[in-house]
């Protein structure tokens, strides 16, 4: 992919001088005692001395908790590196510093039900969640999961169980029952928190019958804790064992101040789950600190997120980016919550809420962004959006295509920001930076604090080339291990099991020549014809610029002794993929990418599969094209789709 030379999007001066990253750069040149002029020799400082940064880090944002006098431990091994070894801390304090009467939650749902907490209100329910829990015997390291939509209640429950040091873990309703139980079933939760339906696309979901198949087959969930959304609830708690209403688990319990239970650092605050689309999903644990620390980090100096900002990101609660958006309360920001289809009331809805409720920060998919530019919305033409500042995208690689769409339809003073991390690490390796230009087709930077680098195949450096993407240095928010990995193997071979000492993340990526980082796909999907490495992104932009095409997926398939590459095409309706059309997608891959780009076939597809969370599974696809098993379909949203490329005769040819 070429670089545009000059930005799409400048900061003004008004912006570098009221942003969080502007004054932290100037407490670190105090502090530290040396010249720090621009972003990257800041990113530098950061990532030479990790304890030192992360320890600003902690005082810029105004952690609440027992600092210690160390930072860092053991910094040069990434196995063994221990941040803040003598802090205590509580995550729900952190996130609960206010208690007054100004706004501290919206929830929207596709169906216009709408619910608004305060600050005030927001501690009365955890308050009553946390007796109620305490009074159900949760103790420091239990397990307390939501199966729920992205609710005020789901927030709460979540906060009540981290004040009492318990471990969160949740997945969306819209999970499979299998998928549901591949889960929890691994990490057993004594409390789980459900809904007695959801909504989406229009349609009320009922899953009565699901929850009952839960409650058969996880004997560790001692109640099922119904929070209505569809009605009361009654009749759905009646009819699922071990079950009770919210309203039933806090009778009894009245508002009182929210009591806090400070821990170690690095002491279990959730557990979040791979995709598990090749198999049993990872459990994922993340501690307290760590997560905390990078997500203010994020927030405030990468996202520049400013006490009373509305902050909104379309997530499930299967999907990190929820974890995600909820840290937004410490940097006093009040949360927009949706729960449905983003594209509910003809793609209106969450415009609708965006304009209504002055969201300052839009979060969403690649992929969503791309849809939308298959519609006639245009936001800046139909909603007003005065407040407005950031537009982050995440999921997948945004196209360089949808940076000048979105300026040109959403906003063009904005800083519109792809960044790209994981579950794996519950926040970002690169992403944005509001004292930063955009240049179309890149994330702006990489992280403060993580000392991301490009390695060939060998493990050697790599200098404006693609390859592997590595961290050299430890940050807070590496796991703390796997759940059920006692000796740790399976989390040293995920991500050291490559380069010794070296955070490997599995992600085929290029840093540029304006220290901005292009993502090209996962390392493990990366496609081989003739011996050349080529990124699944770099077909998916040349593809998604035809309006035919709602969607695309590139694989290798082992072919006389190669690789070549097919690409499956999902068509507008009403389309077909004659000689024609197929003859103009391969010319636009050849003059746009390369000619090794170009696939040796294109194939019609009714249907691409996604995981939960939205992303294409193309090892997935791959596996079934040439006979293979796909181990764990229950980890996809519409596991049906996979029959669509099974036995293709246009792979035979």
């Amino acid at each position: 992919m070429q670089a545009r030379v000059t930005p799409i999007w400048t900061p003004s001066a008004e912006r570098l001088s009221g942003c969080h990253l502007t004054a932290f750069a100037r407490l670190a040149e105090t502090v530290w005692g040396k010249e720090l002029p621009d972003y990257h020799r800041l990113w530098r400082a950061s990532v030479e001395d990790p304890g030192r940064f992360w320890s600003l880090v902690w005082d810029y944002c105004g952690v609440i908790g027992d600092k210690g006098s160390v930072a860092l431990e053991n910094g040069d091994d990434m196995l063994a590196a221990r941040f803040f070894p003598e802090a205590r801390l509580n995550f729900a304090e952190n996130l609960l510093r206010r208690d007054d009467d100004t706004l501290a939650v919206v929830f929207r749902g596709e169906d216009k039900i709408e619910q608004k907490l305060s600050w005030h209100e927001l501690n009365q329910l955890v308050s009553r969640l946390q007796q109620a829990m305490r009074a159900a015997g949760i103790q420091p390291g239990d397990r307390v999961a939501g199966f729920m939509p992205n609710m005020p209640a789901a927030l709460a429950a979540m906060l009540a169980a981290s004040s009492l040091g318990a471990v969160w873990t949740s997945g969306s309703p819209d999970f499979g029952t299998d998928g549901a139980l591949d889960r929890f079933g691994q990490t057993e939760p004594r409390i789980l928190f459900c809904p007695d339906g959801y909504w989406y696309n229009g349609k009320a979901v009922d899953i009565r019958a699901k929850m009952i198949h839960l409650a058969e087959k996880l004997p560790s969930v001692e109640r099922f804790v119904v929070v209505p959304y569809l009605g009361d609830g009654a009749d759905f708690a009646a009819a699922v064992p071990r079950a009770q209403t919210l309203d039933a688990f806090l009778s009894g319990f009245d508002a009182r101040p929210v009591e806090y239970l400070r821990l170690p650092f690095n002491h279990p605050l959730y557990i979040l789950y791979s995709s598990g689309t090749t198999g049993k999903p990872k459990c994922i644990v993340h501690g307290a600190g760590g997560t905390l620390l990078q997500h203010l980090k994020e927030h405030q100096l990468h996202a520049d997120v400013h006490q009373g900002d509305h902050l909104f990101y379309f997530t499930t609660c299967g999907w990190m980016m929820w974890n995600w958006l909820v840290s937004g309360l410490a940097s006093g920001a009040a949360l927009m919550l949706y729960d449905g289809s983003p594209f509910a009331d003809d793609g209106r809805a969450q415009w609708d809420y965006a304009a209504e409720h002055g969201f300052t920060h839009f979060g969403t998919s690649a992929k969503y962004i791309d849809s939308l530019r298959k519609t006639p919305l245009v936001p800046a033409r139909d909603w007003q959006l005065p407040k407005l500042r950031s537009l982050l995208s995440t999921g997948s690689p945004l196209v360089a295509e949808s940076y000048d769409w979105v300026y040109e339809n959403i906003k063009s003073d904005l800083n519109l920001a792809s960044v790209s991390g994981g579950t794996d690490i519950v926040s970002c390796f690169a992403l944005g930076a509001p004292t930063l230009p955009v240049y179309r087709g890149e994330l702006q930077c990489r992280g403060l604090g993580m000392a991301v680098d490009i390695y060939d195949e060998l493990g050697r450096p790599l200098y404006r080339e693609k390859g592997e993407l590595v961290c050299l240095k430890p940050f807070p928010s590496m796991p703390i291990g796997f759940w059920n990995d006692p000796d740790g193997e399976k989390y040293r071979q995920a991500y050291f099991g490559r380069f010794p000492n070296i955070w490997c993340h599995g992600d085929y990526a290029e840093v540029t020549q304006h220290d901005g980082v292009i993502i090209y796909g996962r390392s493990d999907a990366v496609l081989n014809p003739g011996g050349v490495r080529i990124g699944t992104a770099e077909i998916y932009r040349q593809v998604e610029a035809f309006p035919e095409v709602l969607e695309s997926l590139a694989v290798g398939q082992a072919w006389q002794d190669d690789e070549r590459v097919v690409l499956f095409v999902k068509l507008r309706e009403g389309v077909q993929l004659d000689e024609d059309l197929a003859g103009r997608i391969k010319a636009q891959i050849k003059n746009g990418a390369s000619p090794r780009h170009v696939p040796a076939r294109i194939v019609a597809v009714a249907d691409i599969p996604r995981t939960v969370s939205g992303k294409i599974v193309e090892l997935a696809v791959k596996n079934v094209i040439h006979g293979r098993p796909v181990s764990n379909v229950s980890a996809l949203a519409n596991p049906e789709a996979l029959k669509l490329f099974e036995n293709l005769s246009e792979l035979g040819e």
